[in-house]
């Protein structure tokens, strides 16, 4: 192995897409519904707001996970295919 290669979430979305729709935009637009949610009904945009600081964070560390969960999966089928099935 060549050491690190570069990775790109293209790359992501491209061997998993609903996984990685998911995981990128479902806690997008929950925090969008939130903010239109507070607007309509008078709620305290701070409370709103906090919770769009949570679900966008939450998108971000999901999305890194499945990228490593990714990785780890393509070594291993690199490592099976070098070295056959290990038993």
């Amino acid at each position: 192995m060549s050491g690190r290669q570069p990775f790109s979430l293209v790359e992501l979305f491209l061997a998993t897409p609903a996984k990685s729709t998911l995981l990128a935009f479902g806690p997008l637009v929950l925090a969008l519904g939130q903010l239109g949610n507070s607007y309509v009904n008078g709620i305290s945009p701070a409370v709103s707001a906090g919770f769009a600081v949570v679900m966008i964070a939450f998108a971000v560390v999901a999305m890194r996970h499945h990228a490593a969960e990714h990785r780890l999966r393509r070594l291993e089928d690199e490592l099976e295919s070098e070295f056959g099935p290990t038993r």
